[in-house]
């Protein structure tokens, strides 16, 4: 080079002859004999990687001792690739916090390592490699532990050989107590793993397996870095938290919604809200009481009707008992029957009321159920009937508590009545209907077992009662009946006929309900009785008039604009009548229909009511049209 800066030719030529023959030693075949030919070996691979990540550590710390000593640049591109900054003398490499404050890997710590890779594809050789690594790994592991069980002298001794750190030009920092208040908290240090948990402990061979000093499991325990504090010993989450209780006055919400108001109306004002919801509870308290008076007003008459019936005893006893058929010609014994037979007469009279048609001895019942006993020992008897039957059991008149399976005295009465009718309608093809418990639990509160099996059996014998016990083979009665009651319906309470037709509702959703029991489910016990006093003297007539007038006591509540609650309604499911009796304190486990107000003296005013209107040669007309067979 010329002192004014400019090169010669004969330089210049020299120089690109250099540059060609690199190129061309770059791109030249390796065929000399003196070459160094490649070693693929695992074990060569090994110490050339262990010998340029030595190479490259010692090059970065040479670098780094460089710029502690000329300054850090504080410019504002400067970042490193471990995600600190050369300007924030404060920040401090991400990786210094995964591995010990010694700064990089020394060559030892690297060919632990690495040691660990296997180009091997035998699963054997690669076992093998492995546990010598392990043996070889332990002492190392022990090393590391500080055996000092104090954490500050683990802090010490981290401090001692934190100057390493300090050559990647970020000086330690010690923060103030507010600020490790402000930073960390005691959950998050519990919640943060350190690194001697995150390390899960390589597979041990039994044979080169060494036995650990208690001083070195202590030591483990107490070894914390110094950016990360120990956890403290009383963390939050054991700490128990009070459960939030609620106050048994109203929510804040119910305070400001409005209970006379719906809410897709506008808000009204505070001092009219509050005078209408006065006026609410006025209303309602005024309806307790005349409920109340109600309630009263119907016991007295009960009463005084069960007094006057007590009185008339003894004009039972000498008209009607030497020959009950006397009523059908005297209006006054007549309705005197309908007022109801007294209760020590009633046994007796409904035996005769409703006859032996079938000509069943006294011992038809020890026979039959002998042989449903003898079905029931040897495992004949139907198991699915028996199920039903124990489900019909549980459902009968469960207010009287005397049919119950565990406490009920005549439970073992009705199972075997129940068993010996099965038995006698086998011979027909038939089996059990559901709400057959029911009548056998009637007629049992009355008589003896042998008399309410002979009683029960002739009623169902009735050509009505019959069609509705009798299967599918009369179904074509069923529906005759269906069209009887729909016509009565249409004649007598025209609205309720065609607020049905509106909703698709035909007598087939409720009146098999009403007519397989007798209505003892969804009417009260006394009215019940009443009800079959007068059913076991007119016949099948009176079923369907006991019907109408179930419907003209409901007749306010029947107008619903959808079917779904119409449905609910027939059920004695209706969710507000619900509400309203659990808020009155009424039972729900008798009659379904008490809930809507249906008692005895209501429904007999309706039934008394129909004298206008009902004809017994219509009920004749109809059958006789419907039924000509019969």
């Amino acid at each position: 080079m010329s002192g004014d800066g400019h090169t010669s030719p004969k330089a210049d030529a020299l120089a690109g002859n250099r540059l060609s023959s690199d190129i061309d030693d770059a791109f030249e075949d390796c065929g000399d004999d003196d070459s160094t030919s490649l070693e693929l070996d695992s074990a060569a691979i090994r110490k050339q990687l262990q010998e340029n990540y030595a190479q490259d550590g010692q090059e970065h710390a040479e670098t780094e001792a460089g710029s502690s000593v000329h300054g850090q640049d504080t410019s504002v591109s400067t970042f490193y690739l471990d995600g600190s900054t050369s300007g924030d003398p404060n920040s401090r490499p991400l990786s210094s916090l995964a591995h010990s404050p010694g700064g990089p890997y020394t060559p030892d710590e690297f060919n632990i390592d690495f040691s660990k890779i296997s180009l091997s594809e035998d699963p054997a050789e690669v076992a093998q490699e492995d546990d010598s690594l392990d043996a070889k790994e332990e002492p190392l592991e022990h090393e590391q532990t500080v055996g000092d069980h104090d954490p500050r002298a683990s802090l010490a001794s981290e401090l001692t050989t934190s100057g390493s750190e300090d050559r990647a030009g970020s000086p330690i920092r010690f923060a103030t107590e507010s600020e490790e208040e402000r930073s960390i908290s005691s959950d998050d240090v519990t919640s943060l793993p350190r690194e001697e948990e995150k390390r899960e402990p390589p597979p041990q061979h039994p044979s080169d397996s060494q036995p650990e000093t208690p001083g070195a499991a202590d030591s483990t325990k107490h070894s914390y870095s110094l950016s990360q504090p120990p956890p403290s010993k009383t963390s939050s989450s054991s700490v128990p938290r009070p459960k939030p209780t609620r106050s048994a006055g109203p929510s804040a919400l119910q305070k400001v919604v409005s209970r006379t108001r719906p809410p897709f109306l506008p808000p009204k004002d505070k001092r009219e809200d509050e005078k209408h919801l006065q006026d609410w509870e006025t209303m309602m308290a005024l309806s307790r009481v005349a409920e109340e008076k109600r309630r009263k007003a119907l016991q007295e008459r009960r009463a005084a009707r069960e007094a006057r019936i007590e009185q008339s005893i003894p004009m039972w006893q000498k008209e009607i008992m030497p020959d009950w058929r006397v009523v059908n010609k005297n209006p006054s014994l007549r309705k005197l029957w309908w007022n109801g037979i007294p209760a020590k007469l009633r046994a007796d009279l409904w035996q005769r009321a409703v006859g032996n048609p079938l000509a069943l001895s006294q011992s038809n019942y020890v026979t039959c159920l002998a042989r449903a006993k003898r079905a029931l020992t040897s495992g004949v008897f139907p198991a699915d009937t028996l199920a039903s039957m124990e489900e019909d059991i549980i459902t009968t008149l469960p207010a009287l508590h005397i049919f119950h399976p565990d406490t009920g005295p005549l439970y073992q009465d009705l199972k075997d009545m129940l068993c010996a009718w099965v038995v006698s309608r086998a011979d027909e093809g038939l089996g059990y209907t559901h709400g057959a418990a029911k009548i056998a639990a009637m007629f049992l509160l009355n008589m003896a077992p042998p008399q309410a099996f002979t009683t029960m059996r002739n009623l169902l014998e009735r050509h009505c009662i019959r069609s509705f016990y009798g299967g599918s083979a009369s179904n074509d009665d069923v529906e005759a009946y269906y069209r009887i009651f729909d016509t009565l319906l249409a004649d007598g309470m025209p609205k309720i006929y065609f607020n049905f037709k509106q909703h698709h509702i035909s007598p087939a959703v409720y009146l098999p309900e009403w007519i397989i029991p007798l209505f003892l489910d969804h009417l009260p016990f006394e009215a019940c009785a009443r009800l079959w006093d007068v059913l076991l003297l007119e016949g099948d007539a009176f079923l369907f008039r006991a019907a109408l007038a179930i419907l003209a006591v409901l007749e306010p509540r029947l107008f619903f604009p959808e079917r779904r609650e119409l449905l609910e309604l027939l059920r004695g499911e209706n969710k507000a009548a619900l509400e309203v009796a659990k808020r009155d304190g009424r039972p729900l486990n008798a009659g379904k229909y008490e809930i809507y107000g249906v008692d005895e003296e209501t429904l007999w005013e309706r039934i008394e009511g129909m004298d206008e209107w009902w004809r017994e040669s219509t009920w004749k007309r109809l059958t006789q049209r419907e039924l000509p067979d019969l």
